[in-house]
């Protein structure tokens, strides 16, 4: 077996999908998830208003519609947060995205407040924080806020993590990469487009650009220009098609060198190191 071919099977790619049966499977996933487990009361995600948490935040939204017609009273809830860093450049497209969703209940958390006293009290500490671990510190402040939302409310915490971006680790540890389930697990970017095509979502919403946007000394930096690869690249590797020499190189080392963000804790009893 190749690399490429134990990647596509530890990922689930399928080098082909119809939309409209991945958008009831995903919806039955939460539903069943939500069945199974009394105590969860709805979902909550962190809405950028990029592609991934727009797909992700429509289909929870439509489960928890068939959850309460099913129930008939409207028992859960999906709950939309807007996490900026000060002002949101995009903010925009993140008021597009939520008018799409029409969660059952939005908030909004300025996280910089948290974020500068965390980097101020580990400076005092004597330890200073280059930008990009800064930009993680970002990423884990908006993933607590989700979880402390969660907690209050009796829900779970959804991921936006796919195929094209878990084959990169291109997410922070214990940050926007934890979550209580990962709907999205399975598709690659195009797909991710197909499943908002199909549920008329607004194209310029899935169109753009994608960007973490975490970095201050390079704001809104492209994720393709910080991965050195395209996501058509990606997207076509993992349907199982050739690419690019330099290309297939550079995106098999990401995914090597990023193994241990796709995996729990290490115990003593793990082989992951044979």
């Amino acid at each position: 077996m190749t690399l490429q071919q134990q990647i596509i099977e530890e990922l689930h790619v399928q080098p082909t999908i119809d939309a409209e049966q991945e958008i009831r499977r995903t919806i039955d996933f939460l539903k069943d998830y939500a069945h199974k487990y009394s105590f969860v009361k709805g979902f909550v995600l962190g809405i950028s208003g990029g592609q991934d948490s727009t797909l992700a935040g429509k289909l929870a939204q439509l489960a928890v519609d068939e959850l309460n017609e099913e129930a008939g009273t409207a028992t859960y809830s999906f709950w939309a947060v807007r996490l900026p860093y000060g002002i949101q450049a995009d903010e925009k497209d993140c008021e597009d995205a939520l008018a799409f969703i029409q969660p059952t209940k939005t908030y909004t958390v300025n996280i910089k407040p948290a974020v500068d006293a965390g980097v101020s009290a580990l400076k005092e500490a004597g330890i200073e924080l280059s930008d990009f671990v800064k930009g993680n510190e970002k990423a884990r402040e908006r993933m607590k806020v989700q979880f402390a939302i969660a907690a209050v409310n009796a829900g779970v915490v959804l991921g936006t993590d796919h195929a094209a971006e878990a084959i990169t680790g291109f997410y922070t540890k214990f940050g926007d990469g934890a979550a209580d389930l990962t709907p999205l697990w399975r598709l690659n970017k195009r797909q991710g487009k197909a499943l908002l095509k199909a549920l008329d979502c607004p194209t310029h919403l899935y169109e753009k650009k994608p960007t973490a946007d975490l970095e201050e000394n390079r704001p809104g930096i492209p994720d393709e220009d910080a991965l050195g690869v395209t996501y058509e690249q990606i997207d076509d590797y993992l349907e199982g098609k050739q690419i690019d020499e330099a290309a297939q190189k550079i995106l098999e080392g990401h995914y090597l060198k990023t193994q241990h963000k796709r995996h729990l804790p290490i115990t003593v009893y793990d082989d992951f190191w044979k």
